[in-house]
């Protein structure tokens, strides 16, 4: 064997084991932690440019059973369900969802009550209340729910669908495989008095989940994963263009505030297609073993995050036995994507530099001037 097969066949194993563990991990049965009483919910739902879709989860009713005050922060008044408030809010900080949460949180009475911040594109349900609610009161300093698209039929709403529900980058998969601070998602947060007093140190980073993260493991604070999964309904007619940005973006945001772990993506999360290609050309017995382990290895790993993330009436038609490849190769496409865009990044129409640790430099756009 030359030295690029002992190469590949080492990628495989170290790929393979990797699975292996995180597998092993998903299949420890955990007991539920039963909240005996249901505390009192703050909703916040901020946004600025609310789709067709987020409207309809915005008028979404909640079967949560305790108190539960909904509250949708934007700039201008959208169209609401009722018994839903409005706070307008249009902050200036680069971060506008942090900019709205914080004044939502100066401005509507908080005490007594559980702070849950959900992005608009989820469809929030009362399990994903109570899991995110629990853990604050057991103790916890931040809580998140593991994103999980639903309905995606094309085959871009398919390969979001698979990369977040079948491979590592399922936040399930994250959260037992994490080392150091947690793998959080902003999508759906629960924040205690000291996540929201860390809070107000992130508005000018890309990344407030994972530096709001970092920060409360540094004082040595918990983060707990809700059983229940953040529903994110997938439109039909999804073009390729918007999963590939948005997790070019989650690259570039993963290179800025943890460069260390940047390299892994291609190493360990998407490694599949580029070490079966190897193969192929190696023609190398052993290493096509490893090969072969690694895909059965990731299929079973794809099969359990499943089960896990299974969606009642969903129905299921095998899409995590193939998902996941297409799940491997978007995100591969955007960890390629984020290598030309290193230092910049566009957001909600404007462009940042990034600084170390994720901080964001809004960059002056530059006139030509024109004749006279």
């Amino acid at each position: 064997m030359n030295a690029l097969g002992l190469l590949t066949f080492g990628w495989a194993t170290l790929a393979g084991g990797f699975s292996a563990v995180a597998l092993a991990r998903l299949s420890r049965r955990t007991p539920a932690a039963a909240t005996p009483v249901l505390p009192s919910v703050l909703l916040l739902r901020p946004v600025d440019a609310p789709t067709p879709q987020e409207l309809e989860n915005l008028a979404r009713p909640i079967d949560y059973a305790g108190p539960l005050e909904q509250v949708v922060l934007s700039p201008y008044r959208p169209r609401l369900a009722a018994g839903v408030r409005w706070l307008p809010s249009d902050p200036v900080c680069p971060n506008r969802k942090v900019g709205h949460l914080l004044y939502a949180l100066d401005t509507l009475r908080v005490h007594g009550r559980v702070v849950l911040a959900v992005d608009a594109d989820v469809a929030v349900t009362g399990a994903l209340v109570e899991g995110l609610a629990a853990p604050l009161v057991a103790g916890a300093a931040l809580s998140t729910a593991a994103p999980t698209p639903v309905g995606a039929v094309d085959a871009a709403g398919r390969a979001m669908a698979g990369l977040l529900r079948y491979t590592h980058h399922s936040f399930r998969a994250l959260h037992v495989m994490s080392a150091g601070a947690q793998a959080v998602c902003g999508k759906a947060l629960g924040m205690s008095a000291r996540a929201v007093e860390e809070l107000r140190g992130v508005s000018d980073h890309i990344g407030e989940d994972l530096e709001l993260a970092r920060r409360l493991h540094a004082h040595g604070l918990e983060v707990a994963l809700s059983p229940a999964p953040a529903w994110v309904p997938v439109a039909p007619g999804t073009s390729w263009r918007v999963p590939l940005e948005r997790f070019t973006r989650w690259m570039q945001v993963l290179a800025s505030h943890r460069p260390a772990l940047y390299p892994t993506v291609p190493l360990l999360f998407t490694p599949t297609v580029p070490l079966v290609l190897l193969a192929g050309f190696l023609q190398e017995p052993r290493v096509w073993l490893a090969v072969a382990a690694l895909v059965a290895v990731r299929t079973l790993l794809a099969l359990r995050l499943s089960a896990l993330s299974r969606v009642p009436g969903e129905v299921d038609r095998g899409h995590a036995l193939t998902d996941w490849v297409r799940g491997e190769l978007l995100l591969l496409g955007a960890f390629a994507a984020s290598l030309t865009r290193r230092g910049r990044v566009t957001w909600r129409g404007h462009t940042y530099a990034l600084e170390t640790g994720g901080r964001m430099v809004r960059v002056a756009a530059r006139w030509s001037g024109g004749p006279g």
